[in-house]
């Protein structure tokens, strides 16, 4: 099958180490593994990480819709403030309105003709839908969450019912909308998506480089972990991964294994008051905090760990869908994490991992102690994750049930055309 992939988000560079890159590239990498010829047209490439097996086309903004997305937020606000959030808006919707015309030219270029667009639903973009209408191809979208929502709730959002709207418009124009977990399904069969055309499809991970075989010896050497039992988190450092959380609780390990470390693998917003803190409460050499590592060297780095944490924040409608619980699971590491959302699916509580109240430091610190001590019950759960992340969570098996959508959606048009 020719599929077309839309990533139209500016904030997804391709080939960098967000989740989100991870997502898209291993996807296609995945659909492209089972014999689909793949175009991702994307509106940032960026650099750090090899380019899957697929043909990339970047469509970058011009700098014509940035211009009047400024000039438009500066309307009536005079020369005084420039309200940057509103101007990140109106961009979005200017680039929209050129994107469809701008995907059906890049694709009649590449003398591309899909059978099916498949769509990661940016905020405030509808050009999806216009180019499956413009080619009569079935239009499959993929949420990973409720965009206008978080936007609101983390980052500010001025055009909150233009939000909604379009997003509720995107949704119900889809043939079919994939979500990453159950709670974002609810999501949108609450916008109006139809239950029979709302499919469940968690993050996946790559199996053949995330595995229990993986040497974590240079990693630990590096910071000085070997003979340590290590405690690791990766992912973004952000307030949502209850960083302050894990390092209230780190404090109160040290008191019962004062030989442990904490690894903490990533970047972002937080990075700065994590590296005050840990020169405050003087844990130099037992938190360590590596800044950015990119994705390919994730597996080595787990392998450097002895087991893992998400110790994410209390909240309500937890929607994520964690790259890095599956591919820790995947490397053989155990994952304690609060009973949240799909959490509770991608963990079985005492075999693959540990499942804490959200919130409760107690339990949380005497679960992580109970699985450095009995050597025998780690060893047993590593097995096991490595095992359930093989047979549920490979992205070749995401890719699989996935294209058995398309092939349902395809098929009545393909009949209709000849194709």
């Amino acid at each position: 099958m020719k599929i077309a992939y839309l990533c139209a988000d500016r904030g997804i560079p391709v080939l960098g180490d967000k989740g989100a890159s991870v997502h898209v590239r291993e996807f296609v990498s995945a659909l492209a593994g089972l014999g689909h010829e793949v175009t991702l047209l994307c509106a940032k490439q960026g650099t750090g990480n090899p380019c899957p097996p697929v043909r990339m086309i970047e469509l970058p903004p011009d700098e014509s819709a940035d211009e009047m997305a400024l000039e438009a937020a500066q309307l009536g606000m005079g020369n005084e403030e420039k309200d940057q959030t509103l101007q990140r808006e109106l961009g979005k919707l200017a680039c929209d309105r050129k994107l469809a015309a701008r995907v059906l030219r890049a694709l009649d270029q590449a003398g591309v003709q899909p059978d099916l667009l498949y769509e990661r639903y940016a905020l405030f973009h509808r050009a999806g839908g216009q180019v499956a209408t413009a080619l009569n191809i079935p239009l499959m979208l993929e949420v990973n969450a409720p965009l206008a929502e978080e936007q609101e709730r983390f980052r500010g959002l001025r055009l909150k019912a233009l939000a909604d709207a379009t997003e509720t418009e995107t949704l119900c124009r889809s043939d079919h909308v994939i979500a990453v977990s159950a709670a974002v399904r609810e999501h949108a069969l609450a916008r109006g998506a139809l239950g029979e055309r709302v499919t469940v499809l968690p993050n996946g991970v790559d199996t053949s480089r995330f595995h229990p075989g993986v040497d974590g010896g240079p990693v630990r050497e590096r910071y000085e972990l070997d003979g340590r039992p290590v405690i690791g988190f990766i992912g973004s450092l952000k307030p949502w991964h209850g960083l302050d959380f894990l390092l209230d609780a780190f404090t109160d390990i040290l008191t019962r294994r004062p030989d442990a470390a904490l690894l903490l693998v990533g970047e972002g917003p937080a990075l700065i008051d994590l590296q005050a803190r840990v020169a405050r409460d003087q844990l130099h050499g037992r938190v360590i905090l590596t800044g950015r590592i990119p994705h390919a060297d994730i597996p080595a780095y787990l392998a450097a760990m002895d087991i893992t944490v998400a110790p994410y924040t209390a909240q309500d409608g937890f929607y994520f869908s964690p790259l890095k619980v599956v591919e820790s699971l995947a490397a053989g590491r155990p994952v304690v994490a609060p009973r949240l959302g799909q959490l509770t699916d991608l963990l079985q509580d005492g075999v693959t991992g540990l499942l804490y109240p959200p919130g409760d430091r107690d339990i949380f610190v005497n679960q992580v102690i109970e699985l450095l001590n009995d050597v025998p019950r780690l060893r047993a759960m590593s097995h096991a994750a490595a095992a359930a992340a093989r047979e549920d969570f490979g992205w070749d098996k995401t890719a699989l049930r996935a294209t058995e959508i398309m092939m349902r959606l395809r098929a009545p048009r393909a009949a209709g055309s000849g194709r």
